[in-house]
């Protein structure tokens, strides 16, 4: 059934903005004591245990759950402020933004009791890592054409199959996986889909990287060969877990993360220009922040939908959708404004390596939440256009 597109016109509330102060002192605290390098072009949004735990310390994971799993009750958007500003640092937030992010949520609602007791709390100390295993190498984004098998057996259930594109596998303690438990019916191509929880140090898992250009290794392929999972593994519906996946997509694909990875480069491009840009370089610029306060004005939009308990699965697409495409044209519109200004090495060290990396990770940023190709489908399909 077609909808429109409907943004909710929403701003943060003070309590998130006399937060954002606080976050700024810690994140001050940590750039001093040298754990976080906002220049480090290459480094950040890295993986830091150490950095995580705290963070969980100042109450800053798990922020919204309930205070029985060493939840704060907070809101979304408070949340969204802490996010935001860990992103703009460069924070090295990986080892817990994950679970914090989606599958904290997901245990939430659909684990077992004794499963949320376990590793909810943990995940809020910053003691416990997620990855996401969705993709396939013959499916990609298309969730609802996985093949790795879950078949039911005494002891069980026995995995096989590959997952692909998992951010941090080799470093995470467990993935939400989704994993095909029945085939599709003619009638309804989403039946057969149950998610489970892994415990990645399982025998028969086996995670091998997929580096970067730039040398750096954040994706994996995840091979299962006999891998067994205890029955209370299972996350919610058995082969119902379509709807499960596609709400979680809308906390994946609409966070401010969806258009900050590459900020640094705005950063440095109104350095390199100056206090006096020409006028070239001046309207590009504000074209520039124009297009980033939009993108983070629906961002801000889809936290308070989903705070509200709404599921903006089509407007979380359009935010992914959007967000990518500026972060990937923002490096060659850089250079671009840039061309005319006085950029040396001495004056502007971090320019040039900033501009490299972020154009390096360009593709990425695609296949992370989701193709452009897969997110359009959802959209026109949401309008009724497909």
């Amino acid at each position: 059934m077609a909808k429109s597109i409907e943004f909710d016109a929403l701003g943060l509330p003070p309590e998130a903005e006399s937060l954002r102060g606080e976050v700024r002192e810690f994140l001050d605290a940590e750039i001093a004591a040298g754990n976080i390098n906002p220049n480090n072009a290459g480094g950040r949004g890295s993986f830091d245990r150490a950095f995580s735990k705290r963070v969980g310390a100042k109450g800053w994971i798990g922020m919204t759950w309930p205070k029985q799993y060493g939840g704060h009750e907070r809101s979304y958007l408070e949340r969204y402020v802490v996010n935001e500003e860990f992103l703009a640092a460069g924070a090295p937030t990986q080892a817990h933004f994950v679970a914090d992010r989606q599958s904290g949520p997901i245990l939430l609602q659909h684990a077992p009791e004794e499963i949320k007791a376990d590793i909810l709390p943990r995940i809020t100390r910053g003691e416990c890592t997620f990855c996401i295993g969705m993709s396939e190498p013959d499916s990609g984004s298309d969730l609802f054409a996985a093949k790795t098998k879950a078949d039911k057996v005494e002891q069980g259930w026995r995995i096989n199959g590959r997952k692909v594109w998992t951010s941090y596998a080799h470093q995470s303690d467990y993935m939400i996986a989704l994993f095909r438990t029945a085939p599709p019916t003619k009638e309804n191509r989403r039946h057969g889909l149950t998610q489970f929880l892994v415990d990645m140090k399982k025998p028969g898992i086996t995670v091998s990287p997929i580096p970067f250009m730039t040398g750096g290794h954040e994706f994996n392929e995840v091979v299962f060969d006999d891998a067994m999972l205890p029955d209370n593994s299972v996350l919610g519906e058995i082969d119902g877990a379509w709807k499960q996946a596609t709400s979680e997509l809308a906390y994946e694909r609409s966070g401010p993360e969806r258009f900050l990875e590459t900020y640094q480069v705005l950063v440095e491009l109104i350095g390199a220009l100056g206090d006096k840009p020409d006028l070239r370089g001046a309207e590009g610029v504000g074209r520039l922040v124009a297009q980033l306060n939009s993108l983070r004005r629906m961002s801000i939009s889809v936290a308070g939908m989903l705070a509200a308990g709404k599921e903006p699965v089509l407007e979380a697409s359009i935010v992914k959708d959007l967000g990518t495409n500026w972060e990937q044209a923002l490096p060659a519109k850089a250079r671009d404004l840039a061309a005319f200004a006085d950029v040396e090495p001495s004056n502007r060290p971090n320019f040039q390596d900033v501009i490299d990396h972020a154009t390096m990770i360009a593709p990425k940023l695609t296949i992370q939440g989701g193709t452009r190709e897969i997110l359009r489908g959802i959209i026109a399909r949401g309008l009724g256009l497909r």
